[in-house]
């Protein structure tokens, strides 16, 4: 048997995961959806993000030019990835129906991915267009989305301004949400349907079935 020397045990040495261009990439993103949900875009730099990686700042510079690119492609991922998931299924459904079953994926999305949609909400520096683009893009898809269960000739500018009012509520309704949980899902999402409907009845004369 060999004799002790005294000397503590060494830590296994950490083996470092060689991953692909897209397997990166997308941990990356992964790092960045929970660093920019949690800390504003100002308090965190490039170090901090490269430590939260596990790799050299060189290498997150190689994937991602300067911190405002990294934040652009984060917060487009987590564009994507709401709206993407949020798509009906069921477009056989009455409105009403197809209405409740959008906002039960929505906030199934907010439960199951609260940094990516934190992030996304939270998503801002200034007035940056392309951080603007990204808000307003997913808004608008969420807009179509609604007007789609409505007559054709509903679909006027006075609407269209009511329903990205409605979703800037949902968005805020939504953010607390995540934090506080005071109320259930359910009673949620029948809170926000009854605003919608009174946005659509007040703005139009047309009830939602």
């Amino acid at each position: 048997m060999a004799k002790s020397d005294g000397a503590p045990p060494r830590a296994p040495t950490r083996v470092r995961v060689r991953l692909g261009v897209e397997d990166r990439r997308a941990q990356l993103i992964a790092v960045g959806l929970s660093q920019f949900a949690t800390r504003s875009y100002e308090d965190i730099s490039m170090d901090d993000l490269a430590r939260a990686a596990e790799i050299s700042k060189g290498l997150l510079y190689h994937y991602f030019p300067s911190k405002h690119d990294y934040y652009v492609a984060v917060l487009d991922h987590a564009a994507v990835r709401l709206v993407t998931e949020t798509t009906p299924v069921a477009l056989d459904l009455p409105p009403l129906e197809r209405l409740r079953n959008g906002l039960v994926t929505y906030f199934d999305f907010v439960d199951r991915h609260g940094p990516a949609f934190t992030a996304l909400m939270r998503g801002g520096i200034g007035s940056d267009p392309e951080v603007s683009a990204i808000l307003e893009r997913t808004r608008a898809a969420f807009v179509d989305r609604i007007l789609q269960d409505l007559p054709p000739e509903l679909d006027t500018l006075p609407l269209r301004t009511a329903l990205r009012g409605w979703i800037g509520f949902v968005e805020a309704v939504a953010t607390e949400w995540i934090l506080k949980r005071a109320v259930s899902k359910d009673e949620l999402i029948v809170m926000i349907s009854q605003v919608l409907l009174a946005a659509v009845q007040g703005t139009t004369g047309h009830a939602l079935r």
